[in-house]
């Protein structure tokens, strides 16, 4: 008899059990058909942040963060956590006012304190001796500038989160696998086929290889197949599941900074084909990239100090689709989101004209309609669910995955929790309460 079985050796999976393991849960079989960390996790951009609009975000990744935090200090740093930042762009005085409103509403919820900087006063702390909280607000785009000059002249303000940054995701779950596998945690290589029950309660896992496990405990941590291996036990979880790429771009002349923030252009934006190029994406039926395109085009440094690389994104097309493998990809992305990140950095439009190496990749990402993750009991007795992560499995898998173990193993939740619950969704009013503004970039 197992005590638990996880299904899915991504970092929702991998969290989890290496929680079980700290509350003293030591036989527990992670089974997965792909080695660990390699169908979505490793294809993050490995950002974390506690900037969220609404107070169960910012509850949810304010813990995260501190076992982030301690975690980087237990293994030495081995996933190289940073303090960089997120630094929010906009070109509209509309636009900076409703930013500025989102963040008071951040900081009510618990981010931190917001601070505002305007000409000939400001009082910004660029590399502060110790990591501070919040946001710096600027409200002056010259003001902004003095920081960041690599910015557009366009930009009237924007707001510098500080309790983000981005980490190794990729040595993160391998340092939390081994740490969970040291303690007694068996990964095992194969598909998850079904899931059985006895008078209501979890008894076993059948899996692809023909390996039937005993256990009276389940966790679905499946990523994109979550709701498909909900119904294995009964329960149609409330997910779906959108396209989500990123392009790294070769930055040989080093326009974007290495010691910059993550950059995010927080205003809509046309691209400035020119008339041949529009004639072309008509005559291919890609006119949707032509006219007005959404907001949320971002970037940041990738590597050290002196890496060339810059990593890109720009979700222009978010309509939810089945998983499939391998990833349909558009083959024009790279110089789709080039393009648009030339509007928030002038200087990389030196490229667009003979585009630099790149390498595209990306996942899924699995999200509930107001883009909350489920964690805790889902379905039968000793049925559980670790998923949801959307774009921000990365930054929300410690808290979650700790959730999830202390739901599994009868621990004490923090209040919070009920609102990562899926039993949330039995109250027909739910949805009426949630704000419209979800967080995701």
């Amino acid at each position: 008899m197992t005590q638990v079985v996880v299904c899915g050796a991504g970092i929702a999976g991998i969290s989890t059990a290496f929680h079980l393991t700290r509350m003293g849960v030591t036989d527990i079989v992670i089974a997965d058909p792909l080695p660990p960390l390699t169908l979505t996790s490793d294809k993050s951009t490995e950002c974390y942040r506690n900037w969220w609009p609404n107070e169960p975000m910012v509850r949810l990744m304010n813990r995260s963060v501190e076992l982030l935090d301690r975690y980087a200090i237990e293994s030495n740093d081995i996933f190289d956590l940073n303090r960089r930042g997120y630094l929010y762009l906009t070109s509209d005085t509309a636009a900076l006012d409703q930013i500025a409103a989102t963040a008071a509403a951040a900081t009510t919820a618990g981010a931190g304190e917001l601070r505002v900087h305007g000409t000939g006063h400001s009082k910004y702390r660029p590399e502060p001796d110790h990591p501070i909280d919040g946001a710096d607000l600027f409200i002056d785009g010259d003001e902004l500038r003095t920081h960041f000059p690599f910015v557009t002249e366009a930009a009237v303000g924007g707001l510098h989160a500080r309790v983000a940054g981005w980490l190794s995701a990729q040595q993160l779950g391998a340092w939390m696998l081994d740490q969970a596998v040291e303690a007694g945690a068996a990964l095992v290589r194969s598909r998850v086929e079904s899931v059985s029950t006895k008078l209501g309660q979890i008894d076993g896992v059948s899996l692809e290889d023909g390996t039937h496990i005993a256990t009276p405990t389940f966790v679905n941590a499946a990523g994109p197949m979550l709701r498909e291996i909900g119904l294995m036990t009964g329960v149609d979880l409330p997910v779906f599941s959108e396209i989500h790429a990123k392009v790294n771009l070769r930055d040989h002349a080093h326009v974007v900074p290495g010691h910059a923030p993550m950059m995010i252009w927080s205003d809509q934006q046309e691209i400035d084909w020119s008339e041949d190029a529009i004639a072309y994406l008509r005559d291919e039926g890609r006119s949707d990239l032509i006219g007005l395109m959404p907001s949320g085009c971002h970037a940041r440094p990738e590597g050290g100090s002196d890496s060339p690389w810059v990593l890109g994104l720009w979700e222009y097309h978010t309509e939810p689709v089945e998983p499939t493998w391998p990833i349909p990809f558009d083959v024009l992305y790279p110089e789709v989101v080039l393009r648009g990140l030339t509007t928030m950095i002038p200087a990389l439009s030196g490229y667009r004209d003979r585009i630099p190496e790149t390498i595209v990749d990306g996942g899924y990402y699995t999200k509930t309609i107001e883009n909350r993750p489920l964690a805790g009991p889902a379905g039968p007795r000793g049925s559980f669910v670790c998923g949801a992560l959307s774009g921000f499995g990365i930054m929300a898998a410690c808290a979650v995955g700790e959730l999830t173990a202390m739901a599994a193993t009868g621990g004490e939740l923090p209040k919070w929790a009920r609102w990562f619950d899926v039993s949330r969704y039995n109250n027909p009013g739910y949805l009426d309460t949630v704000s419209g503004d979800t967080g995701q970039i």
